[in-house]
């Protein structure tokens, strides 16, 4: 359903005077053209009465370069606007778009978000460089033209009326079917983009599995929906051009008609039948003007609409991190951090009403400094933990503290700044190797970028690549072996000095060497930070300070390893799987 045109009218208001400057300039060029068919009637009488027509005709070209000129300038400004509005409504989504809650991203794909980002938007260039000011410009004229067909000749002006009135309102059925199909094939468009995106970003799945002719079929398919739906939109605007031309058709022939009987009867000169007939044709520019403006308006409400829907979602209040004062301050705070507790009283929480409680009233304490390991098998609400301490979703009951604070009370950007995360997946980012480590602390200096590079083995990786820590590595890190991406990674994480570490399975791509060096790592970071890690590998959890046991979102047992290997059979069974897989690799 389009969007109300006051969203519209937000878009442009910063920019409404350039706009309306842009237009009048257009009027303006557009009203010199209705001085042609005056200026040719003058010609013509001279013509007839053998007087020189020159300077009618001078007249005459005068004023269509004129009127060409004005149009021009007005139609730059307009699409210079048109340009900035677009500018303005991209930089505005994607600033939404990167502060939603993660649950309402978790229902979106990646493919439309982009169509919407930039086809969607796009639309509002020609909506407020040319729709608008097309309606507007076309509605006068047609009203400027009508007035002065009027004064030439009433009995005409009523006949072309006439036929102009049954038209019109044959167009009224029309246009909402015109609507609803632009609207169905920006959706269709926006499935496509998913489709593909789908498709890119598993690349080297697809072509593993041999699967690129079922994906290209999808995506195919996609591509002819919106075939289809855009071939709608042709059929009912081709109906539509071809009903205004029709119409101006209808009015000549009936207008030659009765003009031709009223000059034979004397009532009407010649040349101001030969007039009227040139401001008949006229009426296609203003004619056709309403309908593309009509048109494109309702295609760029459709957009705003789909614009909208991003507006509507849930977001973040903020993602930005407090102020920490001038550059030494910050150096001198981000080395004084001291580690955090963290503490689960009694909290459940469910992603969605559909499915199993994901936490049911799970409780445990993990001190400040030292480490802590969440043990369990998949789906007990290990990942859980860490969502719900970034606040990529708020849980449902219970509380959530770190250091001691309610975890809805601390700012969202000063949370997520004294928190370092590694995830599973260990996403690096296209551009450089520099950039990814620097990624979450832009102030960290030469000396704390070499000391961590040292610190993760990554030594050997800057050496090898020709432009070192200045290489770019590809769309996703994708010139990286799995184990470089995740040590990347976790020296990311350590750059930035949090008070809290989450390592979610932070040593699944490492060889046994980087696996025994990263247990090295956070054992001497421990005392100094916070660390919680979520593991399979016995070797991550054995020398922990305290494990947490999850099973089915609840907490079945904490302790140390020996305590646990007695007393819990579930975590005597895992350690015991672990300890058989490790020693069989």
């Amino acid at each position: 359903m389009p969007a109300h045109p006051r969203l519209l009218l937000g878009h442009a208001r910063p920019h409404l005077r350039i706009l309306a400057t842009g237009g009048l300039l257009a009027l303006t060029g557009d009203a010199a053209g209705l001085a042609v068919p005056l200026m040719a009637r003058h010609a013509i009488e001279a013509f007839a009465e053998h007087r020189s027509a020159a300077v009618a005709l001078l007249l005459l070209t005068a004023v269509v370069v004129a009127g060409a000129a004005l149009t021009a300038t007005g139609t730059y400004l307009m699409s210079r606007t048109g340009e900035a509005v677009v500018l303005g409504a991209r930089e505005r989504l994607v600033h939404r778009m990167l502060r939603l809650r993660v649950a309402a991203v978790d229902r979106l794909t990646p493919g439309d978000l982009l169509t919407r980002a930039t086809g969607d938007t796009t639309l509002l260039r020609t909506v407020l460089s040319r729709s608008l000011v097309e309606s507007a410009t076309g509605a006068l004229t047609l009203v400027a033209t009508v007035v002065l067909m009027g004064v030439m000749d009433p009995v005409l002006l009523g006949v072309t009326l006439l036929v102009l009135a049954l038209v019109t309102a044959a167009l009224a059925l029309v246009m909402p079917r015109i609507r609803r199909a632009q609207t169905a094939a920006q959706e269709a468009v926006g499935e496509m983009g998913s489709a593909l995106d789908r498709a890119l970003q598993a690349f080297r799945t697809v072509k593993a599995n041999g699967a690129e002719e079922r994906e290209e079929e999808a995506v195919a398919l996609a591509a002819r929906r919106a075939y289809g739906k855009g071939l709608s939109v042709a059929r009912w605007t081709s109906v539509s051009d071809v009903a205004m031309q029709m119409s101006v058709q209808i009015a000549f022939l009936a207008v030659l008609g009765v003009g031709g009987a009223r000059v034979a009867s004397g009532a009407l000169d010649l040349s101001a039948l030969i007039a009227f007939l040139l401001y008949l044709f006229y009426l296609v520019g203003p004619l056709g003007q309403l309908t593309d403006g009509w048109t494109g308006l309702n295609s760029g409400l459709a957009a705003l609409a789909r614009l909208a829907e991003i507006e509507d979602l849930p977001g973040e209040t903020t993602a930005r991190p407090a102020s920490r004062g001038p550059r030494k301050d910050r150096k001198t705070r981000r080395r004084a951090r001291t580690p955090v507790d963290v503490a689960f009283k009694d909290v459940t929480f469910r992603y969605d009403g559909d499915r199993a409680a994901a936490h049911d009233s799970v409780s445990f304490h993990a001190p400040p400094g030292g480490l802590t390991a969440l043990v369990g098998p998949s789906g007990a609400g290990k990942s859980t933990v860490f969502a719900l301490l970034e606040r990529f979703y708020d849980h449902d009951a219970g509380t959530v503290t770190v250091g001691g604070r309610d975890i809805r009370d601390w700012p969202l950007g000063e949370l997520r700044a004294a928190l370092g995360y590694v995830e599973q997946d260990a996403p690096v980012l296209a551009g450089t190797l520099r950039d990814n480590l620097l990624y979450a602390a832009r102030d960290a200096t030469e000396a704390d970028l070499a000391d961590v590079v040292r610190r993760t083995r990554l030594g050997d990786l800057v050496a090898r690549l020709p432009e070192g820590l200045d290489t770019t590595v590809g769309h996703r890190g994708v010139l990286l072996s799995g184990g470089e991406r995740q040590r990347v990674a976790i020296a990311r994480a350590l750059l930035r000095r949090p008070r809290l570490l989450l390592l979610d399975e932070a040593t699944a791509h490492l060889d046994a060497v980087n696996e025994q060096h990263l247990r090295d790592v956070v054992r001497d970071l421990a005392p100094r930070t916070t660390v919680l890690v979520i593991a399979h590998r016995l070797s991550t959890v054995v020398d922990a300070d305290r494990i947490v046991v999850l099973d089915g979102g609840r907490v079945r047992a904490q302790g140390t390893h020996a305590q646990l290997v007695e007393r819990d059979p579930l975590y005597g069974e895992l350690a015991a799987t672990q300890l058989v897989a490790a020693t069989t690799r």
